[in-house]
C-alpha cells in the first residue's frame, strides 16, 4: 500500500480577499481616494492596487497619478478609510474557518501573512479568531512587503519550517508573487485576474473546495 500524502508543514494565509472579503473594501478605499483627487478609478487602474500594502499603494498613486498630497498623507488617508471600513464589519469568506479548523485538527500550524497594517490585522483576527493562528505577520513586520518574499519567509522562519514545505493561500497576483518567490506551494483563490496555474500553483474557485489532505508535499531537498 502507498503511504498517505504528506501534509504541508504550515498553512500561510493571506487575509484581505482570501480569508475575509476585505479586498473589495480596500479597492473601494483606493477608488474613493482617486475620485476625490479627480482621477478616474476604472477597474483597470484599481487592479494594480489589489493586494498592495498601504505605503506601496501610496507611492504608486503619487508616482503614476500625480497625487499632490505626497506619499505620507496619501498613505494616511487610505489607511483611515480602509480601517473604518474594516471596523464597520467584515465578511468571512466561504470555507475559510473550516480550512483553518481542519488545519488545526490535522496539527498543521496556520500563520496570517497580510499586507494590511497591524491594527487592521488585529481587527480582523477578532472576527476570524486569533486562536486559529500560531502567529501573524503584518505590514512593516518584515524587511520588505509583498510582492517581495520577505513576509512569507518571516512567517516560515518563526514557525521553524522550510517555506518549500508550506502551503500559501492567496487571492491576488501581488500576494501570489510573494509566496512563490519565498518558495512556497500556492493555493490561489483569485479575487482579481492574473494568477496562472503552474507546477507550484493550484487555482480554485472557493476555499470550500479545499481539503488539505489533497495537497501532497514532498520533503524539501
Amino acid at each position: 500500500m502507498s503511504s498517505p500524502p504528506a501534509l504541508p508543514a504550515a498553512l500561510l494565509c493571506d487575509m484581505d480577499g482570501t480569508l475575509v472579503d476585505t479586498e473589495h473594501q480596500w479597492l473601494a478605499a483606493v477608488a474613493g481616494f482617486l475620485r476625490e483627487q479627480g482621477v478616474p478609478a476604472s477597474d483597470g487602474v484599481l487592479a494594480a492596487f489589489a493586494g498592495a500594502p498601504v505605503e506601496a499603494a501610496a507611492e504608486r498613486l503619487v508616482r503614476e497619478h500625480g497625487i499632490a498630497l505626497g506619499v505620507r498623507e496619501t498613505a494616511a488617508r487610505l489607511d483611515r478609510d480602509f480601517t473604518a471600513r474594516v471596523a464597520a464589519g467584515v465578511t468571512v469568506q466561504p470555507g475559510a474557518l473550516r480550512l483553518l479548523d481542519r488545519a488545526q485538527a490535522l496539527g498543521v500550524p496556520a500563520a496570517l501573512v497580510t499586507a494590511s497594517e497591524r491594527h487592521v490585522a488585529d481587527l480582523v483576527l477578532r472576527t476570524l479568531g486569533a486562536h486559529r493562528f500560531a502567529l501573524s505577520v503584518a505590514s512593516g513586520e518584515a524587511p520588505r512587503g509583498k510582492p517581495h518574499p520577505d513576509p512569507y519567509l518571516a512567517a516560515a522562519a518563526r514557525l521553524g519550517v522550510d517555506p518549500a514545505d508550506c502551503l500559501a493561500v492567496e487571492d491576488t497576483p501581488t500576494g501570489a508573487a510573494a509566496a512563490l518567490a519565498a518558495g512556497c506551494r500556492l493555493l490561489a483563490v483569485p479575487s482579481v485576474p492574473g494568477i496562472v496555474p503552474g507546477p507550484r500553483t493550484a487555482v480554485v474557485a472557493s476555499l470550500e473546495d479545499i481539503d488539505l489532505t489533497d495537497f501532497p508535499f514532498a520533503p524539501a531537498v
